[in-house]
């Protein structure tokens, strides 16, 4: 039995998506600059998706710029919002949670003489709202926060800190990729002024994402040429993607309810079995969380070794973010939240989608606690090894 359970990687796109994207690769392939009608559909293919996208985040239509990936969005938040802004402040504000799109612009800002403050979390990956408040200098221009942890499914407190921000009149960006589709999200209840999305995360296809950009902020574009997207994002649209984005956000608006109580049901069946098994730790905030999201660390294992075993079974997860699972190295977001080094190695995250069954859930339940036990057969380390008591969390306490 095969049994996805990484969908914060990626989703598989869905067959409506396909079907309306499939016309603009061969009849409808104007440049949607041309004003003759094959340009003319294509613009207006592109128009039509732009509606759908503000529509499932409740933005208006030109507060939508259509980017190659939520990747590219993150860096064009960052660097454009802080560009526009350097001379009222070189100061900006992200979290040890970020994906690494924002940390390396971050850390980009840092070499054209900004100065970068990284907050840490709580152990359960909670940044909270005070600590923003006693990080912002007079020369703060932006602020910039996960909406959602890919890692430990933690959901922060953005509306909170961008009322903060938007007190000191400080620009606030959220990256919302792994959130958007997964949970409610609206740009003008949250209050933020920028928020990327990918449309890979909610049954579109990949190379497609977008960066909402509040009405009235500005920003640099991070490509330059053409006048596409309002001239903030130049280059000749990838129509077939954007029109798939369109539609996958679309569907999204209608099966969202009905998406998030089926993977909380299963996610909820996962956590109680695995949870039996000993020296297994929940990771992230046990309420304020992805409703489809369940992180663990595993101690006295190699969590490389459990993943392949647990792939060799057919069961398919991850073990922090996408972009750094093959990098062979403990997760920094685990490493700032307080978690041992050695016990983040151990880290294993499972993210449902629609497809998931409860036939997938009671075979992993099965498998699961034999390969922990055959791992630690093997594993040169044993519970009470190092400076621990027998029996003693390595998972940090309050």
């Amino acid at each position: 039995m095969d049994c996805y359970f990484d969908h914060v990687a990626t989703n598989p796109m869905r067959e409506e998506v396909l079907e309306a994207m499939m016309p603009y690769f061969r009849e409808e392939y104007g440049n949607p600059l041309s004003i003759y009608p094959l340009g003319m559909n294509a613009r207006q293919a592109i128009e039509k998706a732009r509606e759908q996208v503000a529509g499932l985040i409740n933005a208006k239509p030109n507060e939508i710029i259509f980017t190659s990936s939520g990747a590219e969005a993150n860096n064009f938040a960052l660097r454009g919002v802080a560009l526009a802004r350097q001379y009222e402040g070189k100061h900006v504000i992200v979290t040890r949670m970020e994906h690494h799109s924002i940390l390396n612009s971050a850390r980009f800002l840092e070499k054209l003489g900004f100065t970068v403050t990284y907050l840490t979390p709580d152990r359960q990956g909670y940044i909270e709202p005070e600590a923003v408040r006693k990080a912002i200098t007079d020369e703060t221009v932006l602020i910039s926060m996960i909406h959602a942890s890919p890692e430990v499914g933690t959901i922060e407190p953005v509306k909170e800190i961008a009322e903060i921000a938007r007190e000191r009149k400080i620009s606030f960006h959220t990256d919302a990729v792994v959130s958007t589709g997964n949970i409610p999200v609206d740009v003008k209840e949250m209050g933020v002024d920028l928020m990327s999305l990918a449309a890979h995360q909610f049954y579109g296809p990949k190379g497609a994402g977008a960066l909402y950009v509040k009405e009235g902020q500005r920003i640099i574009p991070l490509i330059f040429g053409g006048i596409q997207e309002g001239g903030r994002r130049a280059g000749t649209e990838n129509v077939p993607a954007i029109v798939g984005m369109g539609k996958a956000a679309e569907l999204t608006i209608s099966e969202l309810d009905g998406r998030i109580e089926h993977v909380r049901r299963l996610r909820d069946r996962l956590k109680d079995g695995i949870m039996k098994v000993p020296n297994v730790h929940f990771t992230g905030h046990p309420e304020k969380r992805l409703p489809g999201h369940a992180s663990f660390c595993v101690e006295f294992i190699e969590g490389e070794s459990m993943l392949m075993m647990l792939a060799a079974k057919g069961i398919y997860v991850a073990s922090g973010s996408a972009c750094t699972s093959k990098a062979l190295k403990a997760s920094p977001v685990l490493l700032s939240m307080g978690i041992p080094s050695h016990v983040a190695h151990g880290s294993v995250v499972f993210t449902f989608g629609a497809g998931n069954t409860d036939e997938q859930v009671d075979y992993t339940l099965e498998e699961f606690p034999q390969i922990i036990q055959r791992l630690r057969e093997l594993s040169p380390f044993t519970e009470g090894w190092g400076d621990m008591e027998e029996g003693e969390s390595c998972i940090p306490k309050k």
